[in-house]
Order: structure tokens, then C-alpha cells, then sequence
């Protein structure tokens, strides 16, 4: 499984496989045609009150990543079947407008997408556990 994360005004590439926008609301400044997309599932982006209560602040990260998990528990499971074929098959790119490339709805999609199986189940059954052992994961490599 191939995912990439990356913000949707960095530049086109290539090896980005299949671009998917996973925010509710088109980002400022960049046209659809430039942002080459393959798709924009607004249904896996976090709900507006959701976001709008983060607003990006990192003293909320945790309890915004829990809301989103079970946010995402409530999609169709075809959503996320679709996105892992596409990561198996070309690799995926998920794309987010956010200028925080660490916390943000991509990052935590990201996992989940990882540390689900094809059925998906129930996201929320995973627990926030896995959420701090990725994070802390990252936190290494950066």
C-alpha cells in the first residue's frame, strides 16, 4: 500500500499516482485544473463544526483526531475500499490545503487507511492507541 500526503498547492507530480482532495471545501488560490485531481471525497473530510472548532490548533489535535476517527466510522466502507485499491494499484496521494503537514485530517486518514482492513469494520474499535504510536512514529522521522 502506497499513500502519500501533500499539500494541494505543492506541485504536480508524476509519482503521485491517483490525487484525491479529502477536504470539504476547495482550497483558496488553485484551480481544479491545477490541482489535477482523480477525485474530491468530500465525505471522508472532518464535519464543519468539526473543523472549525480545530481551527488548527495543535492543543486540540488529540481530541480533533478522536472526533474525526469516529467521524470516518460512519462512512460507507466503499469510500476507503476505493481509496486502497488505488494505493495497491498506482499509489495514492491524499491532498489537504492545511499549512500544519503533521496534524491534519490527511495525516489521520492516512493511518486509518493503514491500520484498517478492506472491510473496515469499525474504525473506532482501533482506539486512539494507534493513533499515538503513529504519532509518535512520525515525530521520529521528522
Amino acid at each position: 500500500m502506497n499513500i502519500e500526503l501533500k499539500r494541494i498547492y505543492d506541485p504536480v507530480s508524476k509519482d503521485d499516482g491517483y490525487r484525491v482532495l479529502i477536504d470539504r471545501i476547495w482550497p483558496r488560490g488553485v484551480s481544479k485544473s491545477a490541482a489535477s485531481l482523480d477525485a474530491w471525497v468530500k465525505e471522508l473530510a472532518p464535519s464543519t463544526e468539526l473543523r472549525r472548532w480545530f481551527g488548527h490548533d495543535r492543543e486540540r489535535w488529540q481530541e480533533f483526531a478522536e472526533s474525526y476517527e469516529r467521524e470516518l466510522a460512519d462512512c460507507d466502507p466503499e469510500l476507503f475500499r476505493n481509496l486502497r485499491e488505488h494505493a495497491d494499484d498506482e499509489g495514492l496521494t491524499l491532498l489537504f490545503a492545511a499549512r500544519d503537514t503533521k496534524c491534519n485530517n490527511a495525516w489521520c486518514l492516512n493511518v486509518i487507511l493503514k491500520i484498517t482492513d478492506a472491510t473496515f469494520g469499525s474504525c473506532v474499535a482501533l482506539s486512539w492507541q494507534w493513533f499515538r504510536v503513529s504519532w509518535a512514529i512520525w515525530e521520529m522521522r521528522s
